[in-house]
């Protein structure tokens, strides 16, 4: 069965070269704004340093990982912290989605309009071959850029408070995505990655 072929699954966005489908609202157990504050508050957000081009960086946000598995990407190794209560409610809410098991998730806070994300692949080795991420977001919409790796076409989703975003397939071996600083005021934003590490 494919992928978004599951039942109650998000509306898929016709690229080229990629699986991707988005849902505007994922239900949820909670409102948003309520996710949103107790995600904020209770998590251990870290400023982590992370190797590009063969030098050191501070991430332009702050992060957590929290399941199963350890993670590396961009030379840091991420020690998983134990799922909480409601962490495991949003996974639950997610894997319903899309018919997918899930056994990590990344949390990125985008403090504010100055937070970014440069452009990258998910293809870590420990993410398997055609891996599925699924990206749940909380607060300001912040647009990600994805740019097709040869024919540098560039696609804009805007992704908003409480939606849901599949990327699969061949998904991030043809593409690489990210999130620009923005030139005007925009509120903080929580995205979770939800990954399965194989």
């Amino acid at each position: 069965m494919d992928l978004f072929d599951f039942p109650g699954t998000p509306v898929p966005i016709p690229i080229d070269d990629a699986e991707l489908a988005w849902l505007a609202q994922l239900p949820l157990p909670y409102p948003n704004e309520e996710i949103f504050a107790r995600l904020l508050a209770a998590t251990p957000w870290r400023a982590e340093t992370v190797v590009v081009f063969g030098k050191r960086h501070l991430q332009p946000r702050l992060t957590a990982w929290y399941g199963d598995a350890s993670y590396t990407y961009s030379g840091l190794r991420l020690a998983p912290l134990p799922w909480t209560p409601l962490l495991l409610q949003l996974r639950a809410a997610v894997e319903a989605a899309c018919g997918q098991r899930f056994n990590s998730v990344l949390l990125n806070l985008y403090r504010n309009e100055r937070d970014s994300m440069g452009m990258h692949s998910d293809d870590e080795p420990e993410l398997g071959p055609g891996p599925v991420i699924a990206s749940l977001s909380f607060g300001a919409t912040r647009t990600l850029v994805l740019r097709h790796k040869r024919d540098k076409q560039v696609v804009r989703l805007p992704l908003s408070d409480g939606s849901l975003l599949l990327m699969a397939g061949a998904t991030q071996e043809n593409w690489l995505h990210g999130i620009n600083k923005s030139a005007r005021s925009l509120g903080a934003r929580i995205n979770l990655t939800f990954r399965h590490i194989v």
